[in-house]
């Protein structure tokens, strides 16, 4: 189940607990930096940096690279929609055919994930599937998303077990399903439950998220009180110092640079760019070793880190 592959990349293993890490067991490629939705809860919405598509050579390129140096695990997605990357499927069957990845997952909001799209993703050869379902009827849909989507991606989530299902029977490959949610307090939380009962049985698993404040950029938003840092899956938290993300998964924008942040909407977490050097070199650089060793230290003042919730949280 999906939980226990987060569960895992969460948990930092006591040989990753140092400034030189083995390379990370997954990494997220963002195909494109691009969003069709404005959620109020994700900084992407804020445009704090180019919005653009990785370039289709070099995407090659780094999938080759990682695996040679051990990533099992491929997101194909970072901070953007990665169902508007023309060649999303394309990238799935190279990354499975050519490269020989073992697990290839990816994460929507659900409004471009079409029949045709889907049928094409699970016949490429993707292993996992997540929807991020964060609204509770289609007028709440609207206001958090300034798009009216709530009926389509219903209706896609609906559609998308009968597409596994056939492909799985005719190629044998089967993608995993799944959904998260925000785990709000109170009546929304409520709501929600009730419209998570709506798409449980389209689902392998679905999982309650907390809400993140996307390194201090969406803190406070809207009355809101995230927790700490990316702390995992609501049933499994972990303590936002060390934070994982500089251990156990690389992050890589669109345009090349591997970001120690998995919310590095502004470039301020650029550890290296794979531009002009290799992953392995820019894992280990020296500007992610003092990161992760002040992570470690739990003392991240002078860092990038100092202004994210989860010092602020932390040090109280």
């Amino acid at each position: 189940m999906i939980t226990q592959r987060i569960d895992n990349i969460t948990l930092i293993p006591a040989h990753y607990r140092t400034a030189m890490p083995p390379c990370p067991p997954s990494v997220k490629i963002e195909l494109t930096a691009r969003c069709d939705l404005a959620c109020f809860f994700c900084a992407t919405s804020q445009r704090l940096r180019d919005k653009r598509d990785m370039d289709w050579d070099f995407l090659v390129r780094l999938m080759g690279e990682m695996r040679e140096a051990g990533v099992e695990e491929l997101g194909m997605f970072y901070l953007g929609e990665s169902m508007l990357y023309p060649r999303l499927a394309e990238a799935i069957a190279v990354a499975k055919q050519r490269f020989g990845y073992p697990y290839i997952f990816l994460t929507t909001n659900g409004r471009l994930a079409t029949p045709d799209r889907l049928r094409d993703c699970f016949e490429a050869g993707l292993d996992s599937l997540k929807f991020s379902f964060n609204w509770a009827d289609p007028a709440q849909a609207k206001e958090i998303t300034r798009v009216d989507c709530f009926d389509d991606v219903v209706a896609n989530i609906q559609a998308a077990k009968a597409i596994r299902d056939e492909v799985a029977e005719r190629t044998g490959q089967r993608c995993g399903l799944f959904a998260s949610s925000i785990q709000y307090d109170g009546e929304q939380r409520e709501r929600m439950e009730r419209a998570v009962d709506s798409i449980l049985p389209y689902v392998d698993q679905h999982y309650w998220l907390p809400l993140y404040g996307q390194a201090g950029l969406t803190t406070g938003e809207r009355g809101t009180m995230p927790v700490a840092g990316n702390v995992g899956r609501a049933d499994a938290m972990r303590q936002p110092l060390p934070c994982w993300s500089l251990f156990t998964e690389g992050h890589v924008t669109w345009d090349g640079h591997l970001a120690a942040c998995c919310f590095d909407h502004d470039g301020r977490f650029d550890m290296g760019d794979l531009n002009q050097s290799g992953f392995m070199q820019a894992w280990h650089s020296e500007a992610f070793q003092k990161l992760r060793q002040a992570n470690l230290d739990e003392n991240v003042v002078g860092t990038v880190c100092e202004e994210c919730i989860a010092y602020r949280k932390h040090q109280a």
